[in-house]
């Protein structure tokens, strides 16, 4: 990755919506030269997708929480499968020392958030979890 694949990306993550020809304009190289460097960052898995960042007004309809997972020895592939089933749980990442796995969960109102930790809390191989719930967003850099 060189200089002009890191200034697409930086184009693109903070409007994903440009299109080739602006891009191009802007980073002052040929519209064909943008193609082929977004086309080689999706092909090696650099850019894995576009997607839709919700603004404040979106994500305010939601109460969240990081769920803080510790499992069963050889459970995380089973865990993994039944956490991808349930719609509320964002992202899910391993993690070092007390705790296996760290969750975003997010849902419509407190009893949905509290349903899904039930559930979440209970599935085979969940030895202890603990729930952290947002209360307000001080610092968001990852928009």
């Amino acid at each position: 990755m060189d200089d002009l694949d890191r200034a697409i990306l930086s184009q693109l993550g903070a409007d994903a919506r440009l299109s080739l020809a602006v891009l191009a304009r802007r980073l002052r190289v040929a519209r064909s030269t943008v193609q082929a460097r977004l086309e080689r960052m999706e092909g090696n898995g650099t850019i894995a997708g576009y997607t839709v960042r919700l603004g404040a007004g979106a994500r305010a309809e939601r109460i969240r929480a990081t769920v803080l997972l510790t499992i069963e020895p050889r459970a995380q592939a089973g865990i993994l499968a039944r956490l991808k089933a349930l719609p509320e749980v964002e992202r899910a990442l391993t993690a070092s020392g007390r705790f296996d796995l760290v969750l975003t969960v997010a849902a419509p109102d407190p009893a949905a958030l509290d349903d899904v930790l039930d559930r979440i809390g209970g599935l085979t191989g969940v030895r202890a979890s603990e729930s952290l719930i947002h209360l307000s967003v001080k610092l968001d850099r990852a928009g």
